[in-house]
């Protein structure tokens, strides 16, 4: 939940309800939500059910726990920094029991399967499913993709590691931001300073070939944010590429934010898009961090592009003029 743009939180009425959604592809949405509370009822077809909406299926949704975890969402302008702060104590995702999904019928026939490492760091319950999950996805000959997602507010470095690393060696495809290898893989990222704005590429290329030669996954991308202010930052990202010892180095945006939040995880879809369909990994790259670029400039966590606007943007049409 968020205020309108550049406001604070003083009150409820300050803030509106963001939602998360995959993209519009055969996806199915795994979660778990709070059970029903009075006359509160699913509706179909209503307004808001936005992964319906964009054809996901929700027949694997559980209901359990005491609540629905929230966040409240402050987006920062110029020198003033977004600030979140996050009320998922006792939520549904985070007490969900391991084998409350039934992980190998879910995963039947499923090409590829992706969890964000914030869902491990609301508990111990929530590491195990994501345990749980990951396996059943290598059972089913998915491939997996995990977003490492470091939250400070959540989780410690050393908890984070704890938990993370040993998951990796069931880890095709890790997708990290600046900071999210060292803090969540241990792995130290020389001559980066994410506060002002500071980036190492070339360091990025030993601490990804690090992570796929000890720890298990063939692909490391990672997004690289330098944060000029909060209202315009640099966007860019590295994949490198474990079997071919190849870093791709993508395109660079300067990009006026106007909500920057969901900007990793539309990088991560752009960029499972971009493999599933068969994209290089330089093509898939690109994609990727135009997809995430654009969402950037989209109040919300919804990317409500076209692939042929991300592809337009990929190819070098950034001049945002107005199609007519």
């Amino acid at each position: 939940m968020s205020p309108p743009q550049g406001r604070y939180v003083y009150t409820r009425r300050d803030v509106r309800r963001d939602h998360v959604a995959p993209q519009p592809a055969r996806v199915r949405a795994v979660v778990a939500v709070a059970r029903p509370v009075g006359n509160v009822r699913r509706r179909r077809g209503e307004r808001g059910s936005e992964p319906r909406a964009l054809r996901a299926r929700t027949d694997h949704i559980v209901r359990g726990g005491s609540r629905v975890g929230i966040y409240f969402a402050e987006t920062g302008a110029s020198q003033r920094a977004g600030t979140v702060v996050y009320d998922r104590a006792h939520s549904a995702i985070s007490e969900i029991p391991a084998d409350a999904i039934d992980w190998d019928r879910v995963l039947e026939g499923a090409g590829w399967f992706h969890v964000t490492g914030i869902t491990p760091a609301l508990g111990d319950a929530a590491a195990a499913a994501t345990r749980t999950a990951i396996e059943s996805a290598k059972r089913a000959g998915a491939r997996v993709s995990v977003d490492l997602n470091y939250r400070k507010k959540l989780w410690t470095e050393a908890q984070a590691q704890a938990v993370m690393r040993p998951m990796m060696s069931g880890v095709d495809v890790v997708i990290a931001n600046e900071e999210d290898l060292q803090s969540v893989l241990g792995v130290r990222v020389s001559g980066t300073d994410v506060t002002s704005g500071t980036l190492n590429v070339e360091a990025y290329r030993e601490a990804a070939g690090w992570v796929t030669a000890k720890l298990g996954p063939s692909l490391v991308a990672i997004t690289l944010r330098e944060s000029h202010s909060a209202s315009d930052n640099g966007w860019s990202a590295v994949l490198w590429d474990g079997k071919g010892k190849t870093l791709h180095h993508s395109q660079h945006y300067d990009v006026r934010l106007v909500d920057r939040i969901g900007g990793g995880d539309s990088f991560a879809a752009g960029l499972i898009y971009g493999l599933l369909t068969g994209r290089s990994h330089e093509d898939a790259l690109r994609f990727a961090v135009a997809a995430s670029a654009l969402k950037q400039t989209i109040p919300g966590d919804f990317n409500r592009v076209s692939v042929s606007e991300v592809d337009a943007l990929a190819k070098g049409d950034a001049s945002g003029r107005v199609q007519r």
